[in-house]
């Protein structure tokens, strides 16, 4: 059983709380029966929450032997943070715990110092003020979340809910999570660059526009270009790229080229396929294009992608 620790503190963000109880207490897991332990803690025993009163059952202490502790935002990140609460994170980081914050929740873990000369994130609206008061930190606000290894960092509101299921996929497997982004009614991949290890759900939606993305999902061997979709789709360029921003946020080509990498994932997490196949596979005109697109979609190289997701004794064909 993976214990998770969630502090709460004085004003803590409801939205925040419930995603990191929430998502962890409905994971479920084939022969696993409490794939996660979740305990809310806090220095005190009764902490607001908005327009609520919430009483914890347990302490700070508890922090002491969770595998991962979790810090929601709070609604005034300028508030000094308790001197045994930073004590508190920095053993808990210290001995190894993943430790993640959601939204003005790393402000939190940036008094701990626990953020020093790393990269981070956190709602759009205190990115600026992160940077300012905390200058050793490299803070990104164009991501959802950051993942650094032990410590993890995740924008506003919903972002926190990709990084809970990044962190389950991590702990269990891409299918887990997907099974928990189902349950929770979220997509697994929010389009726009981000670097993210969530698996694409398969598009099953019938209307014109999702039964094209379903062609090209199927045909992503092809050397697919914008007229090729246009074509297939009956509708000119212009419209394609129209409906496809409306839709998806982003250009054809931008999300053909997202789709080529997450059926790269789902390749080198379930088969041994060499990297050069399943650059060929899923449409990569050169092993060099599909590393460097990889690796700007995903945050690592498909190499270390295929370790963390297989193990380090996953069998590799020539």
């Amino acid at each position: 059983m993976h214990t998770i620790a969630v502090l709460a503190l004085h004003d803590v963000l409801p939205y925040d709380l419930g995603i990191a109880c929430d998502v962890f207490a409905r994971v479920s897991v084939p022969g696993i029966v409490c794939p996660y332990q979740v305990l809310v803690c806090s220095e005190h025993r009764s902490v607001r929450a908005g327009f609520f009163e919430i009483k914890t059952a347990y302490g700070l202490e508890e922090m002491d032997g969770a595998d991962t502790v979790i810090v929601p935002g709070i609604a005034d990140a300028d508030r000094p943070v308790s001197g045994k609460v930073i004590s508190a994170l920095q053993k808990a980081s210290a001995r190894g715990c993943r430790i993640a914050s959601i939204c003005s929740g790393a402000f939190i873990l940036a008094a701990a110092g626990l953020l020093d000369g790393k990269r981070a994130t956190t709602h759009w609206l205190g990115a600026s003020a992160l940077a300012r008061l905390y200058p050793l930190i490299e803070v990104d606000p164009n991501v959802l979340f950051v993942d650094n290894g032990n410590i993890l960092t995740s924008a506003g509101a919903s972002a926190g809910m990709d990084l809970c299921l990044h962190m389950i996929r991590n702990d269990y497997g891409a299918e887990v999570a997907a099974s928990s982004a189902r349950l929770a009614v979220t997509p697994l991949v929010r389009e726009g660059g981000q670097s993210q290890y969530i698996a694409h759900p398969s598009v099953t939606d019938e209307s014109p526009l999702q039964k094209l993305m379903q062609w090209a999902e199927n045909n992503l061997a092809q050397p697919l270009t914008l007229e090729t979709l246009a074509e297939k789709g009956a509708m000119s360029t212009r419209t394609l790229t129209r409906r496809f921003r409306e839709q998806t946020g982003v250009s054809p080509l931008q999300w053909l080229q997202t789709a080529r990498v997450r059926r790269a994932q789902r390749l080198l997490e379930t088969t041994a396929f060499s990297i050069e196949r399943i650059a060929a596979d899923v449409g990569f005109g050169s092993v060099t294009t599909f590393r460097e697109r990889f690796g700007r979609i995903v945050g690592a190289p498909p190499q270390r992608y295929r370790i963390v997701f297989q193990g380090k004794s996953a069998r590799v064909d020539s």
